[in-house]
């Protein structure tokens, strides 16, 4: 079993986020208390008490002290057996990787995911991000000295001097500095990069500006050729991308995400969290002061959403196909009792012609042309 911990805490607002967060930390130990409780309020969600996997995510849990930090765990050790073997994944930002914090961090944290987005200071300025370029590859070189091996990078791609408005000095492509994020990454020898396509969703600053025109839309083509750029290195470089935004090196795939790809049942402690068990999901108010006074008063501050056969199909098939494991069209017979080949032959005739997907022993697959439709492809197929 699975559970992920959501720290909704940030020193300053990315200017890409749309996450759950505040940059008042003054009701920090009182939300880490209401954490607690609901640990405890939600011991009988999971179908057995033990854990293959703790994620702190965020916001920004590196913010958490190491009382704060000995807290949670004192009370997750309570409720729950916690495998010798589990991943405990912490999301760092880089300013916050001091010598301190890694020695605090050692005895509860066996894997850090580092948000660097990039090693280029102009977009890490544009991004509003609370580090600078030296901070970026300084932190990863420090956790890798205070002992973290276990660790992943995250990226971002899709931006262009066009859109941004940013003049690049020196004078670069957008490929080009591009190509010198992957191959910093691949210097400084991570074992997980995770890299996403820049989005610009509506109540951020960037949605702010696009409205306003300030700068231009993410450019779709720019997006398409940094994937086909990054998978190219990455693949010469012997990182598997054994999920769409995810490479690995020697099957060391991220443990926890992967839950989530493969319907496995996880619970969601704090604000925004969400929480699944295979019928059903739970979404966490996200609203730092109702979600403390629910948990104080006993009450699990959340709405269910019963999952339809036909929904946990449409789920399955979102997660699935982004993966190497691919989508198993026996589990969505068992789980709505339809054969997608002939209900949906249209669509998948049309994308084995295109060359976008095919099956082999029974599951579907995308191929490397098709990742760059997974979301086309995925909701096409969605049954109704």
């Amino acid at each position: 079993m699975h559970l992920y911990l959501h720290i909704p805490f940030c020193k300053q607002a990315c200017h890409y986020c749309d996450f759950h967060f505040s940059t008042s930390l003054k009701s920090k130990a009182e939300l880490v208390t209401a954490i607690c409780r609901e640990i405890v309020l939600q011991k009988d969600y999971l179908p057995t008490r033990e854990l293959e996997t703790i994620y702190f995510g965020g916001g920004t849990p590196s913010l958490l002290t190491e009382a704060e930090l000995g807290q949670i765990f004192e009370t997750i050790h309570q409720i729950y057996h916690v495998q010798p073997s589990a991943e405990i994944t912490l999301e760092a930002n880089p300013d916050d990787l001091t010598s301190q914090k890694l020695l605090s961090l050692r005895p509860f944290i066996n894997r850090l995911s580092i948000g660097l987005q990039s090693f280029h200071e102009p977009y890490l300025r544009f991004m509003n991000r609370a580090h600078n370029a030296v901070e970026s590859e300084a932190s990863v070189k420090r956790a890798q000295d205070y002992g973290f091996h276990n660790l992943t990078i995250d990226l971002m791609y899709g931006m262009s001097e066009t859109q941004l408005g940013i003049k690049y000095i020196p004078t670069a492509s957008d490929e080009q500095l591009w190509q010198r994020d992957l191959e910093m990454a691949v210097a400084l020898n991570t074992p997980h990069i995770s890299a996403y396509n820049l989005t610009i969703e509506p109540k951020t600053a960037l949605g702010n500006w696009l409205k306003k025109g300030k700068i231009n839309p993410v450019d779709e083509e720019v997006s398409a050729r940094h994937f086909e750029q990054m998978f190219t290195y990455l693949d010469s470089k012997d990182y598997e991308q054994y999920e769409i935004s995810n490479f690995a090196r020697d099957g060391q795939y991220a443990r926890h995400n992967s839950s989530y790809w493969k319907r496995r049942s996880y619970l969601g402690v704090g604000p925004s969290a969400h929480s699944f068990n295979g019928t059903s999901r739970h979404y966490n108010i996200a609203n730092n002061a109702l979600y403390i006074q629910s948990i104080k008063a006993g009450n699990l501050p959340f709405e269910a959403e019963i999952l339809s056969p036909f929904d946990q199909v449409n789920d399955y098939l979102l997660t699935s196909l982004r993966t190497i494991w691919g989508c198993d069209l026996g589990i969505i017979q068992q789980l709505a009792g339809i054969d997608l080949r002939e209900t949906q032959k249209k669509y998948m005739t049309t994308f084995m012609d295109n060359g976008w997907i095919f099956i082999d022993n029974g599951v579907l697959f995308l191929t490397p042309k098709g990742k760059l439709f997974a979301d086309r492809i995925a909701s096409d197929l969605f049954v109704i």
